[in-house]
């Protein structure tokens, strides 16, 4: 028995590993990273980026993570994952119950519940833990991404918060979030990582320990995903930029919203062409070679097709890591790439809205990294995309010289998987614009490419439940389709 009354099949989290110390997991990714001599020159290079997960022995010896009961284990606090109002029947809220005893469920009678996304506190009771923190993650539907976000977020923010406030040593993590509240598991880890490191570097000096406790399914994840945020080295810092997701969050790793303020470019309105057509002049820029003498080998013959496959490979592979190591923040808060639901086929549907995108005002080659950071582990398989060209102006349109160069740029994968392109409420104009394009400027497109006049005839690939439409295209479709033309007589 120790000063908490705890039993013997409590867990003593002082005892457990660190991620510091888990040198057998960082073996293993050395192992499975073994560089190619030209792969290692790029790494080399790579070196010029800063990640913005940076290697932090400071943090990571705060970090356990265990496979196991979060119920078991003696940390200054646990948390329990429930529903609305505290009654949720699922296996971590059913252990602390047992463990905690009786006076858990009387004491929660009180609290009267407790808002998606908050977090409230009671005694741990008969717990080796000595309070246990509620919390309630989101329902997730994918029209409603965004917000689930948002919300799963403030749930392990609020939760660290509490810890904060109450002078708390250490804490015990569970997984937020249901399998019956259907959030996938991987984009759930993504926000519990980053959330808790943003946490542990702003806020968390007097935080000694933060406890991951997970089950077998989910250890798997975790310690895929955790080298990204928690790397265990400066070289797992730098295998792991490329493999970040396309939303990291801001400073605090709370997701980027639209209504965030966005950051103008400093001559708007003058985007001169030379803009569009190189990637920079930083230092990333410089890895991209003499893209002119690669083309003209090309152009005599003297590059095999393998050898510029690898090239295309390359180059793709560079502009990438650079997509994964800049702030484009700015470029998210426009909302004007998204990911929603499945089409009929059971396919992603990626949505575009012509009218967010400010192509006078913003910086075209920061909306072109973050269209590759977003869509590369989309176009792994197959995908549609849907572009809501409603309302758009001049202001709003691409040229095709940037268009080209985005075909140029992109990986295999892209055009292969794309299996459909709805374009919704087109314009005589841009009809025969896309016919244009996708006849004389890249190949195997214009098959794809649907244009579609109304909402009721993109409902009949994708049902209305399976894609976010914004409200202003709902609005003007309804306008526009309720004028039925005269019936002859």
């Amino acid at each position: 028995m120790d000063p908490l009354g705890a039993r013997s099949q409590f867990v003593a989290v002082q005892n457990l590993p660190t991620w510091d110390q888990s040198q057998g997991v960082q073996d293993e990714v050395d192992g499975e990273n073994q560089l190619t001599e030209e792969d290692d020159q790029l790494t080399n290079q790579l070196n010029s980026l800063e990640s913005p997960f940076p290697f932090r022995q400071d943090i990571n010896s705060k970090i356990v993570l265990f496979n196991g009961d979060v119920a078991l284990l003696n940390c200054t606090a646990i948390v329990n994952t429930s529903n609305e109002t505290l009654t949720d029947k699922n296996p971590v809220s059913d252990s602390i119950h047992r463990y905690a005893g009786p006076e858990l469920r009387d004491e929660l009678l009180k609290l009267k519940g407790c808002r998606t996304g908050e977090a409230k506190m009671t005694e741990g009771f008969n717990l080796a833990a000595r309070f246990i923190i509620h919390t309630v993650g989101p329902k997730y539907k994918a029209k409603y991404r965004t917000a689930a976000e948002s919300s799963l977020y403030s749930c392990y923010r609020n939760v660290m918060q509490l810890a904060k406030e109450h002078a708390m040593a250490s804490v015990g993590l569970c997984v937020v979030s249901t399998v019956k509240r259907a959030y996938p598991l991987e984009d759930a880890t993504h926000i519990a990582l980053r959330t808790v490191r943003r946490f542990l570097e702003n806020h968390g000096e007097n935080i000694e320990m933060v406890v991951f406790a997970v089950s077998d399914v989910e250890e798997v994840l975790y310690r895929k995903l955790m080298p990204l945020y928690y790397p265990c080295s400066k070289k797992e810092e730098k295998i792991s930029l490329p493999l970040l997701p396309a939303d990291i969050g801001n400073t605090e790793g709370e997701p980027v919203v639209p209504e965030r303020q966005i950051r103008i470019a400093e001559k708007p309105g003058n985007l001169e062409e030379s803009d569009l057509g190189l990637v920079g002049s930083h230092a990333f820029a410089r890895m991209e070679g003499d893209v002119d003498k690669q083309r003209k080998l090309i152009l005599q013959g003297q590059m095999s097709e393998a050898a510029q496959q690898k090239q295309h490979q390359r180059n793709y592979n560079r502009w990438l890591c650079r997509a994964r190591a800049e702030d484009l923040s700015d470029i998210a808060a426009l909302k004007a790439l998204y990911q929603t639901g499945v089409d009929l086929c059971g396919r992603t549907v990626m949505v575009v809205v012509g009218r967010n995108i400010p192509v006078t005002i913003i910086d075209m080659e920061k909306a072109l990294l973050y269209f590759i950071h977003v869509m590369d582990h989309i176009t792994v398989k197959e995908y549609v995309m849907v572009y809501f060209h409603t309302l758009t102006g001049e202001h709003n349109h691409l040229d095709t010289d940037f268009l080209k160069k985005l075909s140029d740029i992109v990986d295999a994968k892209f055009k292969k998987n794309l299996r459909a392109f709805y374009f919704v409420h087109p314009t005589f104009r841009t009809k025969v614009s896309t016919w244009f394009f996708t006849t004389f400027s890249v190949s195997g497109l214009k098959e794809k490419v649907h244009h579609i006049e109304n909402l009721q005839q993109l409902f009949t690939c994708i049902l209305p439940e399976q894609i976010d439409i914004p409200p202003f295209v709902l609005e003007y479709d309804t306008r526009v389709n309720s004028k039925e033309p005269p019936t002859p007589h």
